[in-house]
């Protein structure tokens, strides 16, 4: 605890900037890997079944299997089924409806990422700012010494200026690091959103040209 403290007297202001910002970028990550967690799970397998009931026209056993998922593929193909199930809207408007659902889902996924876009952005040119300012104060205590400069007093002054882009890095990398990994899994998903999307109404497409062929050649 007496070296923490050291360490952060030393640091100065902007060590203690860097640690606000790596404790709000840790607490941000645990909540994100949480939601990830429970909502980005393995879910293929659900969706591909329920996906094949409704090509099966099973359009009541699909809705079964995604109903009450809080995951963001089973809210997207259950608003979907459900709009064609009431069969209040056209097939234009059903796909503008799953597109705004669907953004939505991708909206969610990616709240608060932008706070830590900004402080991966942020700490290591904080940590730099810390570093000039330490080492303007190591000169400036230099130039006060006159000819009695000590070269410990300056090397000492330098590395604690050094500390804060140091701390700065150790701060903007793990939490670079989370940022690109969490926009992976967000970009996987929308994707999945979209393949499913687009199969729910290529195949409603289909069977409404299919039932109009029908009638034409009865």
């Amino acid at each position: 605890m007496k070296q923490l403290n050291e360490f952060l007297i030393t640091g100065g202001p902007v060590v203690w900037i860097l640690l606000c910002f790596s404790m709000i970028a840790l607490s941000i990550i645990i909540v994100k890997c949480s939601q990830y967690g429970f909502q980005l799970k393995i879910y293929s397998d659900k969706a591909s079944k329920a996906l094949k009931e409704f090509e099966n026209g099973h359009t009541s056993k699909a809705l079964i299997l995604v109903n009450g998922f809080s995951n963001p593929r089973a809210k997207v193909i259950s608003h979907v089924l459900q709009l064609m199930e009431a069969k209040q809207l056209s097939l234009e408007s059903i796909k503008e409806e799953g597109i705004r659902k669907a953004r939505l889902m991708v909206n969610a996924l990616s709240s608060h990422l932008r706070i830590l876009e900004v402080i991966a952005t942020l700490s290591p040119l904080l940590g730099l700012l810390g570093t000039v300012l330490g080492m303007i104060a190591a000169f400036q205590s230099m130039e006060a010494a006159g000819a009695q400069v000590n070269p410990a007093v300056l090397s000492g002054g330098i590395w604690q200026a050094l500390l804060t882009t140091a701390v700065g890095l150790c701060v903007a990398i793990p939490v670079s690091l989370a940022y690109s990994w969490f926009e992976r899994r967000i970009e996987v998903e929308a994707a999945n959103i979209q393949d499913d999307l687009q199969r729910i109404l290529t195949f409603r497409e289909k069977t409404k040209d299919s039932v109009v062929k029908k009638i034409r050649t009865a």
